[in-house]
């Protein structure tokens, strides 16, 4: 143990809170088989998807479901109850029309997971600590007249065309029917077929009647078993109230904004304010000297831009590098500030005892799961955050490099 260390697990939560959106954003996990078994008849990709997307609207669902995490080694788990993020649980889930709420329990604690369409939100109460960040979407379709826009769902040689696209960089198998939940589904798994990471697969399973998601699950490179699961031990279709699918964290919560800061550009006022990005505009907004160089551990930097920090006047850098599911990610803040959690460490038997690292003289901390490493350490004032679907090394390579 000379080489471990205990820490807060706060830093850590967003990492594994964006692995469960992952999982729960395409649904529910598969459910034990016990009761109606059935499945559906053995047909093609295509026309399973254009079934599905031509499948009778479902006004909402509702699931109570039990959450499994596997990524954490069982060496680095803290001696007392973990936070539900980290360690899994049971809950329930609600879905309406593009808008959820996940809500976990644990003897760690309680987490909410929740989405309005266009912000993801990750309330973890025992640190009494929210993650924001705005979802993507496209500029592009905002602009489209209403001749160009999509009349309906896509035809099946539309959905066999997409498919085509889908299979040029990741290798698909099925539908195999399936039960899950007690609903008769489809079952499809996907792989990358280039650089994935350390990811291996995952799994899709939607309801043959109606199209909507119910099993979901990832799969580390050359393992058997899934590392992230969801299980659903009953399902129900109907209508959601608005109550059930919102869950604020309380009013004296510490919230962390990952969304990109936006800003006018001098000299146009009346210009809409647009995200600060690159190397010179996001210097300018910083305490600190940012470190993003051209390339990192082998990979070409990719993008640049600011995010709030721990507080709403602070400042995080967000720098990437490389493209897809192997590429890296570095934050970084002021030493004083707390970007994704306590980074200055912690102790007691909620905590995390993960592995010591030198970088350059600075000591850091390493968390390797069968997914990726997180990688943090303190240098001249300022906080780093190394993460990406690689392994140690090549954290511990990327952070040496750090300029």
């Amino acid at each position: 143990m000379n080489r471990l260390r205990t820490i807060s697990t706060r830093r850590l939560i967003a990492v594994v809170a964006g692995l469960v959106v992952l999982v729960a954003g395409v649904g529910v996990a598969q459910a034990a088989l016990d009761g109606d078994d059935r499945v559906p008849p053995r047909i093609g990709l295509a026309p399973a998807v254009h079934d599905a997307l031509n499948s009778p609207q479902v006004e909402g669902l509702s699931a109570r479901i039990e959450f499994t995490n596997r990524l954490i080694p069982s060496g680095a788990m803290p001696s007392g109850a973990a936070t539900p993020l980290l360690s899994g649980a049971s809950g329930r889930l609600w879905w309406s029309d593009g808008r959820f709420r996940l809500e976990l329990q644990s003897q760690g604690g309680d987490a909410q997971v929740t989405s309005d369409g266009e912000t993801l939100t990750i309330f973890d109460a025992r640190t009494d600590t929210a993650y924001r960040i705005a979802l993507p979407h496209d500029p592009s379709a905002e602009q489209r007249s209403d001749r160009e826009r999509p009349a309906g769902p896509p035809s099946l040689d539309e959905v066999r065309r997409g498919l085509a696209r889908i299979a040029e960089a990741w290798s698909v198998a099925g539908p195999e029917p399936v039960n899950v939940a007690g609903r008769p589904s489809y079952s499809v798994r996907i792989a990358p077929k280039d650089d994935g990471g350390l990811l291996g697969a995952a799994t899709l399973a939607w309801d043959a009647a109606n199209g909507v998601p119910l099993r979901a699950a990832v799969y580390a490179e050359g393992q058997a078993d899934p590392v992230l699961e969801l299980r659903a031990t009953d399902v129900s279709f109907g209508k959601i109230a608005a109550a059930d699918l919102q869950a604020d964290p309380p009013s004296d919560a510490r919230i962390v904004d990952l969304t990109p800061r936006v800003a006018t550009l001098p000299g146009d006022p009346g210009a809409a304010p647009r995200p600060i990005r690159g190397v010179r505009a996001v210097q300018a907004q910083l305490p600190f000297r940012l470190a993003a160089p051209d390339t990192l551990a082998g990979l070409p930097r990719r993008d640049v831009w600011l995010a709030h920090g721990g507080s709403r006047d602070s400042a995080a850098a967000v720098v990437t590098y490389g493209e897809g599911l192997g590429g890296i990610a570095v934050v970084q803040t002021e030493a004083s500030e707390q970007a994704l959690g306590d980074l200055g460490g912690g102790a007691g038997d909620h905590a995390l005892r993960l592995p010591r690292v030198n970088i350059d003289g600075a000591t850091g901390s390493e968390l390797a799961t069968a997914l990726g490493t997180l990688l943090t350490f303190e240098q001249d004032g300022v906080n780093h955050v190394v993460i990406g679907s690689i392994p140690p090394q090549a954290a511990e390579t990327a952070a040496r490099e750090l300029r």
